[in-house]
């Protein structure tokens, strides 16, 4: 009797044993480097254009952490927004990203992500993902809550100052809600109180901090079995542009290099000559003034170098870094001087492609992909990633392919800004189109051996035959991508409003 006792405790001893063995491996598969969905995290900068990584070749700028990212992973230098049909060009830029949707297809440019629009967070979270945002976000705040099911530190708008950014916590947004913050503007004269955005200010404290700041926070508490996605979306390097001293004294404004398609004034009305961006320096362009802008500019990058690289470590101090896909990128390029332009209001290069960095399982390590990509085809390709469907509600394309060096990436890429302007190119020429104030005008140029397109190939008779090939890739890709803005005389601008 006492012996079947004693066997009968030995073997429930076994099986609770067993029991916390397979819960530690499951929890193990589940949360660590063994795990069948790796974590996600993307982050997102703000205006920053494709040729600002030292690794890439910019000798001028220091980023030491996206340097070891692209080296840990693969680097794309011909990634591309679909651009804009608004003076706020992030605003569309961020609504494709999220929802994988051609630019013609968004809701009023971006500004409104209606429900019939699956976001990427949503996509996650069907999947088993815990979905995390902060920092900027520029669409209606109701569809940050359908994108993310858990974030810390929003700001929702286009720009402030980096100091003093209207901030909400997650549980705080409602559409109806934006304005909570209580302000007394003339306390010498009155007590009375009106109300500005946001919920509370961390006053003093720069943005990039803020938000990288709340994804540490995030990655170092974590405690779920489930994989995570985190949204990262930095406010810099948009104007204005300011930042600790510590990184502007990185960098010699008199050192700062002239790119060779500077130029006093462009040549041409290209439509919005005085818009916002464009008066940001004076007529004409003066060399030391575009000079201190750039100089800024890489300042602010170099601060959200230093930014991503804590957040790598954070993810190696705690074990899943391995695990994790990282990818950098921005919402946008930028003129500063480039063309005589100061703004991203245009489909040159310097405006249009984007950095893009992406490292995870099975992506080659130290690789430059020179694909043509759009930066909204990161929805599809990150489904793709982990196995997951791709929502019916996606327009754009996966380049999962040109990841794992299978495939090649698209023929074309066709962008556009407002009514007037449309840029085809492939893997050696673009063609750009104006139709401004009734006035058509055509460039043609040599990327391969002219990147900064200083020189104007149009009028060249034996390239005619690459015209027309980049003319008809034009009007097919008009109609795949429901382009309908393009010298549309009835089309109306929608307002510039930053919610």
């Amino acid at each position: 009797m006492k012996i079947n006792k004693v066997l009968t405790i030995l073997m429930v001893h076994t099986l609770v044993l067993n029991s916390c063995k397979n819960k530690s491996e499951n929890t193990k598969s589940e949360n660590g480097v063994r795990s069948k969905r790796p974590n996600i995290i993307l982050v997102l900068a703000d205006d920053q254009r494709a040729n600002t990584i030292h690794y890439l070749g910019n000798d001028e700028i220091i980023t030491p952490n996206l340097d070891e990212l692209a080296k840990d992973g693969m680097a794309f230098t011909n990634a591309y927004i679909m651009g804009s049909y608004t003076g706020a060009v992030c605003q569309p830029s961020r609504a494709m990203l999220l929802t994988g949707k051609y630019l013609n297809n968004l809701e009023k440019g971006g500004k409104i992500i209606p429900k019939d629009h699956e976001m990427l967070g949503e996509t996650l979270q069907k999947a088993g993902y815990n979905s995390f945002g902060t920092g900027k976000y520029h669409s209606n705040p109701e569809s940050f809550q359908n994108c993310f099911n858990q974030g810390a530190d929003i700001f929702f708008g286009g720009m402030y100052d980096q100091w003093n950014v209207p901030l909400h916590s997650y549980n705080s947004i409602s559409d109806s809600a934006l304005n909570q913050r209580p302000v007394i503007e003339n306390f010498y004269r009155n007590n009375e109180v009106s109300y500005k955005r946001g919920e509370y200010m961390h006053s003093g404290r720069h943005s990039t901090d803020i938000f990288t700041d709340a994804t540490l926070e995030y990655i170092k508490n974590y405690d779920s079995d489930k994989p995570f996605f985190i949204f990262t979306s930095f406010m810099t390097p948009h104007d204005p542009r300011s930042t600790y001293k510590k990184y502007m004294d990185l960098y010699d404004t008199a050192n700062i290099g002239i790119p060779p398609n500077f130029a006093v004034e462009h040549p041409f009305d290209i439509g919005d000559m005085k818009i916002r961006d464009e008066m940001l320096a004076g007529f004409p362009r003066e060399i030391p003034e575009v000079k201190q802008h750039i100089r800024d500019y890489y300042a602010l990058i170099t601060h959200n170098d230093e930014s991503l690289g804590n957040i790598i470590n954070a993810l190696k101090e705690n074990g899943q870094y391995e695990n994790t896909v990282v990818i950098y990128s921005g919402d946008n390029g930028l003129g500063l001087g480039q063309h005589g332009l100061m703004g991203k209001q245009n489909v040159y290069e310097h405006s249009t492609k984007i950095p893009l960095i992406i490292k995870g399982r099975n992506i080659p390590k130290n690789k430059v992909n020179d694909g043509l990509v759009y930066l909204n085809d990161l929805f599809p390709t990150i489904c793709d990633m982990i196995s997951i469907e791709i929502p019916a509600s996606v327009d754009n394309k996966s380049f999962y392919g040109q990841l794992t060096g299978k495939k090649a990436g698209r023929e074309y890429i066709l962008t556009g800004y407002k009514s007037y302007q449309r840029a085809v190119r492939d893997a050696q020429y673009k063609l750009i189109k104006y139709d401004v104030h009734g006035v058509q005008r055509m460039q043609l140029f040599d990327l391969k051996n002219d990147p900064y397109e200083t020189t104007d190939l149009s009028k060249i008779d034996s390239l005619k035959e690459n015209i027309d090939a980049l003319e008809k890739a034009m009007e097919n890709l008009l109609t795949e991508l429901n382009d309908t803005i393009w010298k549309n005389e009835n089309y109306v601008e929608p307002p510039m409003i930053a919610l």
